[in-house]
Protein backbone atom coordinates (compact mmCIF):
# COMPACT_ATOMS: atom_id res chain seq x y z
CA UNK A 1 0.00 0.00 0.00
CA UNK A 2 1.68 3.80 -0.88
CA UNK A 3 1.64 5.87 1.56
CA UNK A 4 1.06 9.23 1.25
CA UNK A 5 3.06 12.02 2.05
CA UNK A 6 1.86 15.66 3.41
CA UNK A 7 5.18 17.28 2.52
CA UNK A 8 6.88 19.81 0.38
CA UNK A 9 7.57 19.44 -3.62
CA UNK A 10 10.65 21.47 -5.17
CA UNK A 11 9.65 21.95 -7.46
CA UNK A 12 6.09 20.96 -7.52
CA UNK A 13 4.00 18.52 -9.85
CA UNK A 14 1.98 20.85 -11.68
CA UNK A 15 5.64 23.71 -12.13
CA UNK A 16 7.22 20.54 -13.86
CA UNK A 17 4.22 20.31 -16.37
CA UNK A 18 4.05 24.08 -17.22
CA UNK A 19 6.91 22.92 -18.71
CA UNK A 20 6.28 19.91 -20.27
CA UNK A 21 2.81 19.86 -21.36
CA UNK A 22 3.55 22.42 -24.21
CA UNK A 23 5.86 19.66 -26.14
CA UNK A 24 3.09 17.28 -26.28
CA UNK A 25 1.85 16.77 -29.61
CA UNK A 26 -1.82 16.38 -28.10
CA UNK A 27 -1.60 19.56 -26.33
CA UNK A 28 -4.22 22.48 -26.47
CA UNK A 29 -2.90 25.59 -25.58
CA UNK A 30 -1.60 28.73 -27.53
CA UNK A 31 2.18 30.16 -27.25
CA UNK A 32 1.47 31.10 -23.35
CA UNK A 33 2.53 29.04 -20.68
CA UNK A 34 -0.74 26.54 -19.28
CA UNK A 35 -2.30 27.89 -16.16
CA UNK A 36 -2.62 24.24 -13.98
CA UNK A 37 -4.40 23.34 -11.17
CA UNK A 38 -4.87 19.69 -9.73
CA UNK A 39 -8.91 18.96 -9.68
CA UNK A 40 -8.54 15.29 -9.10
CA UNK A 41 -6.87 11.88 -10.62
CA UNK A 42 -6.48 8.96 -8.55
CA UNK A 43 -3.35 6.09 -7.35
CA UNK A 44 -2.54 2.61 -8.21
CA UNK A 45 -0.40 0.57 -5.90
CA UNK A 46 2.80 -0.87 -6.79
CA UNK A 47 2.96 -4.49 -5.42
CA UNK A 48 6.44 -4.33 -4.89
CA UNK A 49 6.56 -0.31 -2.89
CA UNK A 50 9.18 0.89 -4.67
CA UNK A 51 6.89 3.44 -7.78
CA UNK A 52 4.17 6.25 -6.81
CA UNK A 53 2.01 5.56 -9.86
CA UNK A 54 -0.45 8.31 -10.22
CA UNK A 55 -2.99 9.45 -12.84
CA UNK A 56 -3.42 12.95 -12.41
CA UNK A 57 -6.18 14.99 -14.02
CA UNK A 58 -4.82 18.76 -14.33
CA UNK A 59 -6.88 21.63 -15.78
CA UNK A 60 -5.09 24.32 -18.28
CA UNK A 61 -7.25 27.77 -17.56
CA UNK A 62 -4.98 29.59 -20.19
CA UNK A 63 -7.40 28.36 -23.53
CA UNK A 64 -11.28 30.15 -23.45
CA UNK A 65 -12.48 27.10 -22.30
CA UNK A 66 -10.60 25.12 -19.55
CA UNK A 67 -8.76 21.91 -20.99
CA UNK A 68 -8.57 19.11 -18.86
CA UNK A 69 -5.77 17.22 -19.75
CA UNK A 70 -5.66 12.92 -17.73
CA UNK A 71 -1.45 12.74 -17.06
CA UNK A 72 -0.04 9.29 -16.06
CA UNK A 73 2.99 10.07 -13.58
CA UNK A 74 5.16 7.15 -12.26
CA UNK A 75 7.52 8.55 -8.97
CA UNK A 76 11.41 6.73 -8.19
CA UNK A 77 13.88 6.74 -6.13
CA UNK A 78 16.41 6.19 -9.17
CA UNK A 79 16.58 6.42 -12.88
CA UNK A 80 14.42 3.92 -14.76
CA UNK A 81 17.57 2.87 -17.22
CA UNK A 82 16.02 3.36 -20.44
CA UNK A 83 13.61 5.99 -19.97
CA UNK A 84 15.81 9.41 -20.41
CA UNK A 85 13.63 9.82 -23.19
CA UNK A 86 10.38 10.27 -21.15
CA UNK A 87 11.49 11.68 -17.88
CA UNK A 88 9.38 14.96 -17.05
CA UNK A 89 11.61 16.03 -14.86
CA UNK A 90 13.35 15.58 -10.62
CA UNK A 91 12.06 16.98 -7.52
CA UNK A 92 13.07 17.11 -3.87
CA UNK A 93 10.42 15.58 -1.74
CA UNK A 94 10.44 16.67 1.80
CA UNK A 95 10.25 13.20 3.22
CA UNK A 96 11.60 10.73 0.22
CA UNK A 97 14.34 13.21 -0.80
CA UNK A 98 15.19 13.16 -4.49
CA UNK A 99 12.35 11.93 -6.86
CA UNK A 100 12.47 10.91 -10.65
CA UNK A 101 8.83 11.89 -12.29
CA UNK A 102 8.56 10.49 -15.63
CA UNK A 103 5.52 10.08 -18.38
CA UNK A 104 3.76 6.74 -17.05
CA UNK A 105 3.10 5.23 -20.34
CA UNK A 106 6.98 4.66 -20.78
CA UNK A 107 6.91 2.97 -16.90
CA UNK A 108 6.31 -0.80 -17.22
CA UNK A 109 5.12 -0.99 -13.48
CA UNK A 110 2.69 2.03 -14.45
CA UNK A 111 1.04 -0.39 -17.77
CA UNK A 112 1.22 -3.45 -16.10
CA UNK A 113 -0.67 -2.36 -13.18
CA UNK A 114 -2.89 -0.43 -15.58
CA UNK A 115 -3.71 -3.29 -17.72
CA UNK A 116 -4.30 -5.06 -14.09
CA UNK A 117 -7.02 -2.53 -13.37
CA UNK A 118 -9.01 -2.31 -16.38
CA UNK A 119 -9.22 -6.58 -15.93
CA UNK A 120 -9.96 -5.95 -12.58
CA UNK A 121 -7.30 -7.26 -10.37
CA UNK A 122 -6.08 -4.02 -9.20
CA UNK A 123 -8.21 -1.34 -7.01
CA UNK A 124 -7.90 2.29 -7.58
CA UNK A 125 -6.67 4.27 -4.88
CA UNK A 126 -7.81 7.79 -3.44
CA UNK A 127 -5.14 10.20 -5.13
CA UNK A 128 -4.45 11.85 -1.48
CA UNK A 129 -5.69 9.64 1.31
CA UNK A 130 -3.25 6.59 2.00
CA UNK A 131 -5.46 3.00 2.21
CA UNK A 132 -8.64 4.89 0.71
CA UNK A 133 -10.35 3.24 -2.20
CA UNK A 134 -11.22 5.57 -5.49
CA UNK A 135 -14.99 4.45 -5.76
CA UNK A 136 -15.56 6.42 -8.48
CA UNK A 137 -13.56 5.38 -10.70
CA UNK A 138 -14.87 2.64 -13.33
CA UNK A 139 -13.62 -0.30 -15.08
CA UNK A 140 -14.67 -2.90 -17.23
CA UNK A 141 -13.11 -5.56 -19.62
CA UNK A 142 -14.52 -8.25 -22.00
CA UNK A 143 -11.82 -9.77 -23.38
CA UNK A 144 -9.16 -12.76 -22.65
CA UNK A 145 -7.03 -12.67 -19.58
CA UNK A 146 -3.71 -10.68 -19.58
CA UNK A 147 -0.25 -11.76 -18.80
CA UNK A 148 2.63 -9.93 -17.91
CA UNK A 149 4.71 -11.40 -20.55
CA UNK A 150 2.51 -10.23 -22.79
CA UNK A 151 3.16 -6.80 -22.19
CA UNK A 152 5.25 -5.33 -25.08
CA UNK A 153 6.40 -1.59 -24.39
CA UNK A 154 6.59 1.14 -26.86
CA UNK A 155 4.03 3.72 -26.62
CA UNK A 156 3.25 6.75 -29.34
CA UNK A 157 1.61 10.11 -29.28
CA UNK A 158 -0.43 11.65 -31.64
CA UNK A 159 -2.95 14.51 -31.44
CA UNK A 160 -5.34 12.39 -30.21
CA UNK A 161 -3.48 11.01 -27.34
CA UNK A 162 -1.02 8.40 -26.04
CA UNK A 163 -1.57 4.79 -27.75
CA UNK A 164 -0.43 1.81 -26.19
CA UNK A 165 0.47 -1.73 -27.64
CA UNK A 166 -1.63 -4.27 -25.13
CA UNK A 167 -1.91 -7.80 -25.13
CA UNK A 168 -3.56 -10.30 -27.51
CA UNK A 169 -3.24 -7.56 -30.46
CA UNK A 170 -5.00 -4.83 -28.42
CA UNK A 171 -4.18 -1.16 -28.19
CA UNK A 172 -4.48 0.84 -25.47
CA UNK A 173 -5.81 4.68 -25.63
CA UNK A 174 -4.97 7.05 -23.13
CA UNK A 175 -7.31 9.63 -23.36
CA UNK A 176 -4.90 13.02 -23.00
CA UNK A 177 -7.52 15.27 -23.61
CA UNK A 178 -10.46 14.47 -21.19
CA UNK A 179 -14.05 15.12 -23.10
CA UNK A 180 -16.93 15.78 -20.29
CA UNK A 181 -19.44 13.16 -20.86
CA UNK A 182 -23.56 13.01 -19.06
CA UNK A 183 -23.48 9.91 -17.65
CA UNK A 184 -22.45 8.53 -14.46
CA UNK A 185 -20.84 6.33 -14.55
CA UNK A 186 -19.17 6.92 -17.93
CA UNK A 187 -19.74 4.23 -20.44
CA UNK A 188 -17.31 2.45 -22.75
CA UNK A 189 -16.94 3.91 -25.95
CA UNK A 190 -18.70 1.67 -28.88
CA UNK A 191 -16.79 -1.35 -29.55
CA UNK A 192 -14.39 -1.28 -26.73
CA UNK A 193 -13.01 -4.61 -25.05
CA UNK A 194 -12.35 -2.68 -21.87
CA UNK A 195 -12.06 0.72 -20.46
CA UNK A 196 -11.55 2.87 -17.02
CA UNK A 197 -13.30 6.28 -16.53
CA UNK A 198 -13.10 8.62 -13.45
CA UNK A 199 -14.29 12.07 -12.31
CA UNK A 200 -13.03 15.72 -11.05
CA UNK A 201 -13.96 18.72 -9.66
CA UNK A 202 -15.80 21.38 -11.58
CA UNK A 203 -16.63 24.58 -11.11
CA UNK A 204 -18.39 24.96 -7.80
CA UNK A 205 -19.69 22.09 -5.94
CA UNK A 206 -20.02 19.95 -9.16
CA UNK A 207 -18.09 16.54 -10.26
CA UNK A 208 -17.57 16.54 -14.13
CA UNK A 209 -16.96 12.96 -15.39
CA UNK A 210 -15.17 11.35 -18.28
CA UNK A 211 -13.86 7.96 -19.75
CA UNK A 212 -10.12 8.13 -19.36
CA UNK A 213 -8.51 5.33 -21.73
CA UNK A 214 -9.92 2.63 -23.73
CA UNK A 215 -9.37 -0.88 -24.62
CA UNK A 216 -10.16 -2.47 -28.41
CA UNK A 217 -8.86 -4.59 -31.29
CA UNK A 218 -8.34 -2.00 -33.88
CA UNK A 219 -6.00 1.18 -34.58
CA UNK A 220 -6.83 4.43 -33.79
CA UNK A 221 -9.92 6.22 -35.42
CA UNK A 222 -9.49 9.58 -34.15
Amino acid sequence: MAVIHHTTLKPTKLELLTTWLPTRPWYRGGADAPVLAKPGGFRLDDPAGEVGIEFMVATDSSTPEPTAYLIPLTYRGAPLEGAEHALIGTMEHGVLGKRWAYDGCHDPVLVTELLSLIEGRAQPMAQSVTGTPDREVTRSYTGEPFSPQDLTPGPTDDEHGTHLPAPHGTTLHIHRVLKPVPQNPPLPPQGALGHVAGGWRGPGETRVRAVFMDLDANAHAG
